[in-house]
């Protein structure tokens, strides 16, 4: 049982040591990255509940389509990733916050808090090939949605720092931008019967990670300072 627990845990450990390496100017502070990644493993809770209400709510809806639709973009995006948004804000006025790529720091630490949690619930569940393809698949998504999320984030906060338009509309952003990739990651996945939304799923992926990849590369490479609230 710890070789598995160990397994649904290091996609997660991977993914935040190169997130946490591409930080090149300034490291931050342990105990906040420890009380993000834990944040991030407290938002199941309100998430579940979320999930739960809503499911509920699709119930009367006659149309499977309509039905897959607002349950991925509605109900489990919009849950997870607003869950994942508030307890990322808490950051927001916290001193370490001093340069714009730290909030792809926090935002990924949130993120795959939750993602470490998910995938031991469903790795104990399921066993260990549920763990193999989840470390390519739900993981780095879920990092790759806190990469998109920490970029507008980090803008929002620069923005307001400099005095520079934009950073309620970058902050919507920061929220929009992630729920909308959970979205269609999750709608292509409830139509995984299709053969079709197979090779949609496994294309927006591929695209999808080295986008993300190459936005932490930018973004390390550009980082400025910010400070203030």
């Amino acid at each position: 049982m710890s070789r598995l627990l160990a397994l649904a845990l290091l996609p997660a450990g991977i993914l935040l040591g190169y997130i946490y390496r591409m930080d090149t100017i300034e490291k931050e502070p342990t105990k906040l990255l420890i009380r993000l990644f834990l944040f991030g493993c407290l938002c199941a809770i309100p998430a579940s509940i979320l999930e739960g209400i809503g499911t509920t709510l699709l119930d009367g809806v006659d149309s499977t389509l309509i039905k897959l639709l607002a349950d991925a973009f509605l109900v489990v995006a919009v849950a997870e990733e607003g869950c994942k948004f508030a307890f990322l804000c808490t950051a927001w006025r916290n001193p370490a916050f001093n340069y714009r790529f730290d909030a792809i720091v926090y935002a990924v630490c949130v993120s795959l808090g939750f993602a470490a949690l998910e995938n031991v619930l469903y790795v104990v569940q399921y066993g260990l090939g549920t763990a193999l393809i989840r470390a390519f698949t739900s993981v780095p998504g879920h990092c790759f949605f806190g990469v998109s999320m920490g970029y507008w984030f980090g803008k929002a906060k620069h923005a307001r720092y400099y005095g520079l338009p934009g950073s309620k509309l970058y902050l919507a952003l920061a929220f929009l931008v992630p729920t909308l990739l959970h979205g269609f990651y999750d709608f292509c996945c409830f139509m995984s019967g299709n053969g079709l939304f197979i090779a949609i799923f496994y294309a927006f992926l591929i695209v999808f990670f080295i986008a993300s990849i190459r936005c932490v590369k930018k973004a390390s490479a550009s980082d400025v300072p910010i400070s203030g609230g």
